[in-house]
């Protein structure tokens, strides 16, 4: 293992057979990304891909190397979401390598909007931040989504393979599950390996944070309710080695799953006392509660951080207004709620 810095780069034997490489990410918050390199009859196979910039190919290329490999041994990723610290690196590669991408058909509508030359759906995301009684941050948000939309469309392409429910048989015989779980994003999958009893759990189970909800350019109707909901379903099968995105090897799927569950039930509870103490829009809710791990607060959080607290605190609100808890109204192009008896 890596000792105590799950992010220090190199090549680590999680299962026979299956290698945690960590590849660096532009940013302090999230500073890593594992990927899984699988070998497969000789060959790699490799969930997710890391993030296209220099640093990352380098990581990779080394961590490949120590294993007596490189990228030209990799036949396949299999990427569990269509965000860029998880695809990005396997569409730069697939330009100059024999290599295929696989991600779940879920992600399509997001994939095509993000590679449309339109940013017409990228303005009405940014716009729903006037909904949820944040207009004063459109400005600064439209600045930065926009200049990377356009910096970045380079970077993504559609895969090669839609995925859905089922087996895939790699070369060697293993076989590999594909569950649709909803909720990050909303065609996010993890790959089970039912019998070496190990879950490939992308961003939907993580071990040390809580995975974002409800920000991304297509978003259903009620993302925690359906983050909740594929959670349910994983809780449901035999335990597992959680192998996840970000952060450390964890013994137990289970453990983690209860975890968030019980994390998602107490952010339910401090919403609902947000309203019972006067705020009514989301934006206002979303400023009574704490963020991170540091328990900051919204204000005290950037730019990008903000919008994604405020729509978080937009899925819980929905997913209260779909249990019948909290009635929502829309008040002069803001949506307003009030707890119901």
């Amino acid at each position: 293992m890596s000792g105590d810095d799950w992010t220090t780069p190199g090549a680590y034997e999680v299962a026979p057979g299956v290698f945690r490489l960590p590849l660096p990410l532009p940013s302090d918050g999230l500073r890593a990304v594992n990927i899984y390199a699988i070998i497969d009859a000789g060959r790699l196979v490799c969930i997710d891909s890391g993030w296209a910039i220099p640093d990352a190919r380098a990581a990779l290329d080394a961590a490949l190397g120590s294993l007596g490999a490189s990228v030209a041994d990799i036949d396949r990723f299999l990427v569990t979401h269509a965000h860029r610290d998880h695809y990005t690196m396997a569409v730069s590669l697939r330009s100059t390598e024999a290599v295929a991408i696989s991600l779940g058909a879920g992600e399509r509508p997001t994939l095509e909007m993000i590679t449309d030359q339109d940013q017409g759906a990228l303005e009405g995301q940014i716009e729903t931040l006037r909904r949820f009684g944040a207009a004063h941050l459109i400005e600064a948000v439209r600045s930065v989504m926009t200049r990377d939309h356009a910096a970045q469309r380079a970077q993504w392409a559609l895969p090669d393979e839609w995925l859905y429910e089922g087996d895939i048989e790699l070369e060697s015989g293993r076989r590999l599950g594909v569950i649709e779980t909803p909720g990050h994003t909303r065609g996010h999958v993890v790959f089970r390996d039912a019998a070496n009893s190990l879950l490939f759990a992308g961003d939907h189970v993580l071990p040390t944070i809580t995975p974002s909800i409800g920000f991304e350019p297509v978003t259903p109707d009620n993302p925690l309710g359906a983050f909740l909901g594929s959670l349910a379903r994983v809780r449901a099968l035999p335990d597992a080695l959680l192998l996840p995105a970000h952060g450390p090897v964890a013994p137990s799927v289970h453990a983690r799953i209860d975890e968030l569950v019980d994390h998602h039930g107490r952010r339910l509870e401090q919403t609902l006392a947000a309203l019972d103490e006067g705020a009514t829009s989301v934006f206002e809710v979303a400023g009574r509660l704490r963020w991170t791990r540091r328990e900051r607060t919204l204000a005290e959080l950037d730019v990008f951080n903000e919008m994604l607290a405020i729509s978080e605190t937009a899925a819980h609100l929905r997913l209260l207004a779909t249990r019948g808890q909290v009635a929502r109204l829309l008040d002069d192009g803001v949506y307003r709620y009030r707890p119901l008896p």
